[in-house]
């Protein structure tokens, strides 16, 4: 079995905010070029119903951009049904969520690929469990698998604020930003184009790459090498 050279965390500033998206051009992009890269979520809630059967959805679609076959229980510790904050999703469905499985799987994971995308679900903060006296947050995973950061940002109106609160959190917490990717950006929207460079100031992140709304059927392949761009000069 191969052993993962590296790894890396796509977080956001929220959710919805494109992790997916990214994460697949991720994992698309480092297979096409001779990585065998593998994707990894410890918890997801929403899961879609395909064949009577509960499939993590954000899993299924990086396997389908990225051409990447692998269990859907191997790629995500938690599937859960209702589309809700996961501590409130599994304490509705009686999930005990653990986070010593999610090492664990982590870890199973990592003896299988060169190369591992892991997903966070929703924001930094978002709780995972708050049952009793006990409290896991996203960043608890996050810290827990010894990983760096990339950030999903939006384009639009408000991605200052939610971006330097995120960077200023991963940082007083001890996490490293790697680097910011821009999501649904436009070149000719002057908002989109103050946000990238108010959001460069005032984090003092330099290593930021956008991405425009593309059709998920036709990827272009310049943006994912802008995104393979970013992970090198982040000596990712």
């Amino acid at each position: 079995m191969k052993i993962v050279r590296s790894g890396i965390f796509v977080t956001g500033t929220d959710t919805e905010v494109g992790k997916t998206f990214i994460s697949s051009l991720l994992v698309k992009g480092l297979r096409d070029y001779g990585i065998d890269a593998g994707y990894f979520k410890g918890v997801l809630s929403g899961a879609i119903e395909m064949d009577g059967k509960l499939i993590p959805g954000d899993a299924h679609e990086v396997c389908e951009m990225s051409g990447l076959k692998e269990e859907y229980n191997n790629m995500v510790s938690y599937t859960l049904r209702n589309p809700y904050s996961p501590h409130l999703a599994a304490h509705i469905e009686e999930v005990d969520i653990n986070l010593q499985k999610i090492i664990s799987d982590y870890k199973n994971m990592m003896e299988k690929y060169e190369f591992l995308v892991v997903e966070g679900s929703g924001g930094i903060v978002c709780p995972i469990k708050i049952e009793g006296d006990e409290i896991i947050l996203l960043e608890d995973i996050i810290r827990d698998l010894g990983l760096s950061t990339i950030l999903v940002a939006r384009a639009s109106l408000g991605t200052i604020n939610h971006t330097i609160l995120t960077v200023n959190h991963l940082k007083n917490i001890g996490i490293e930003v790697k680097g910011i990717i821009i999501n649904g950006y436009d070149e000719d929207d002057i908002i989109h184009k103050n946000n990238k460079k108010v959001i460069e100031r005032l984090t003092g992140i330099t290593n930021i790459c956008t991405v425009s709304n593309m059709d998920k059927n036709s990827i272009d392949e310049g943006t994912v090498l802008n995104i393979l761009r970013l992970m090198k000069k982040a000596n990712i």
